[in-house]
This record gives C-alpha cells, structure tokens and sequence, in this order.
C-alpha cells in the first residue's frame, strides 16, 4: 500500500506489525500473534478517525491515488460480454477513452469510460485519462448508436480534464466538448454517470451530462483542479488546499447542492484498500439508479435530464 502524507501515523503502525509478522515467519518459534493484532486494530482505528475528518484537499489527494481502481478493473468486474468500439470514424482512435456494448446484470448497456493507466506504459498510452477531441466525437457516436437502438448510457469518470495540446486545440477541442454534452442532454434513453476519482473541468462535465451522476465518497468534481484555481487566484498553485475548500469540489458538497444525485460509499481508508468492494458498490448503484428511471418515457428521459441540470444549486442559493 502506498500511503498519502496524511496516512503516516498508519503506516508506521502497519510497518511494525508487518516486521512482527516477519519476525514470525523466519522463527515459527517466536509468537507475534496478539502483538500483531493490537497493531492492527489501532491502524484500523487511527485510520477511521483520519477519515472522519477529511479536509477537501485530502480527498483530491485519495481521489488521485495511484492504487485507486480505474475503469477497465469497473468494466472487467461489472460487465459481461463486452465489445469495444474504437474510432470517431472521423480522424482517430482516442486510448484516453474506451466505449463499448455489454451487458451489466443481464442488461444491454452502452459503457464510455475515462481509463488514466496504471503504470508509466500504460499512462501514456491512455494520455492519463485526457481525452482529444476524438475522444469526445467517439463518445458522441457511441451515444447515437445506444439512441438508435434503445440501450441505456453508463459512463464511468476519472479525468483530470481534456487534454489542452496544441493539437487538440487546433482539431477543435472545445467544440467537441460542447457537442458532447449537447448530445447527452438530447437524448432519450436513460444515462447514469459515475465519477470513480477525479472529475476534471469539461473533460468531465462531456461525460457526465446525465439523468443520474453519482460519484464515489472520496472521489472529486470540480470546473478547475486546485492547482490551477490558486495558479489564477493567488499566482502560486501552492494554495492548492485553500482553492480545494473553496470549490466545493467533494461529493458531500455536491449532493448539498443538487449537482449529484447520490455518494457512493467506499471502504475505510478508500477504495484503494478495498478495490473490489468499491467496485460491487458501484455496481449496485448504477443497477439501482437504471431502475429508478425504468419507467420513464423517452421524452420524459430527456426533460428529466434538462430540468436537472436547470435546477442545480436551487436548493442551496434558496431558489
């Protein structure tokens, strides 16, 4: 496990028991059990009480763990029978993005989701979750294509926004956000998106444009990264943590105001300590927010999803 600056207190009590468990290994003579158990329920209990006091900065931090589960361990987990649609049939393939036909639980759904790789090969290869603007003209045909033949959207975010390249720029990157999201908000058939770590700017905002958006307990979506918001409000992207705490940027804060619909709870210590049951809760948080909308008429999908997003943040302004 890799531990954040915050875990350090953790880590030093999950070091001892682990030089206790191999002191044990090498003389089995030696007993380390009820030493070893003290050890750990304190780290457990220590580690509960760093996550009970969470600041919006430490969230940004476990939002971008290393360990944290992307998406392709979500797809290979929850869907069955997947097929992977490539291209934006219009310049190229977009790694940073992969969409595609599956089946979830016994239903046809068309998935889009944000992969930023695991290791230094694999980052590359997926840009590290920033899409080009081909990235969101896939998407986009991918959407068409669930339109056409009924199927539910589920889209899975982790991004720390679009890619600014001066390539991107020049193909149109904006633009191909911006239609991205027009798409979604035309739709009729039921979309339900969930942010799994970080929800970056448009880059996410394209792929979260949906009936429902639900967003993992530690996970963080905001219109700028922290560093970026003090790079222009302070000139130094060392009042990160200050610009964390004033964007509102943690899943508690969201749901207070009407931008998500529902927090998924993760394990303690995040996630990353626990990937697969992450994964299982999300799982069954699509499953449930695909139910809620089982009834609804096409148009009514659609009104749904407009009348949304025309009404975040009326509850906290007190309109």
């Amino acid at each position: 496990m890799q531990y954040l600056d915050f875990e350090k207190r953790v880590a030093e009590l999950d070091g001892k028991a682990e030089e206790l468990r191999a002191l044990a290994r090498n003389d089995p003579k030696v007993d380390t059990g009820d030493a070893v158990e003290k050890l750990v329920e304190q780290s457990r209990s220590m580690l509960g009480e760093i996550y009970t006091k969470l600041t919006p900065w430490q969230r940004c931090q476990i939002a971008r763990h290393p360990q944290r589960p992307h998406a392709e361990e979500y797809l290979s987990a929850l869907l069955d029978e997947f097929t992977l649609l490539a291209g934006d049939r219009g310049f190229a393939e977009d790694n940073a993005v992969i969409g595609g036909l599956a089946r979830f639980r016994g239903r046809s759904v068309m998935v889009i989701a944000q992969e930023k790789g695991h290791d230094t090969q694999s980052r590359l290869h997926r840009n590290f979750g920033m899409a080009r603007p081909e990235g969101y003209r896939k998407a986009i045909r991918l959407m068409e294509m669930a339109e056409r033949f009924k199927i539910p959207i589920v889209t899975l975010i982790d991004t720390p926004g679009a890619y600014p390249g001066k390539g991107a720029e020049e193909r149109g990157q904006s633009e191909a956000i911006a239609r991205s999201t027009e798409k979604s908000l035309e739709l009729t058939v039921p979309m339900v998106a969930v942010v799994i770590g970080e929800g970056g700017s448009g880059g996410a905002v394209a792929f979260a444009t949906a009936n429902r958006i639900a967003m993992l307990e530690h996970s963080i979506y905001s219109v700028i990264s922290p560093e970026g918001c003090a790079s222009i409000l302070w000139k130094s992207a060392d009042r990160a943590e200050d610009a964390a705490a004033a964007l509102k940027l943690t899943a508690q804060d969201l749901l207070a105001l009407g931008v998500i619909d529902r927090v998924v709870p993760e394990p303690l210590g995040g996630a990353q300590r626990e990937p697969k049951t992450a994964i299982a809760a999300v799982g069954d948080t699509i499953l449930e927010l695909l139910d809620d909308m089982a009834g609804l008429a096409p148009d009514a999908l659609r009104a749904d999803r407009r009348r949304k997003f025309l009404e975040m943040g009326k509850k906290k302004l007190g309109g």
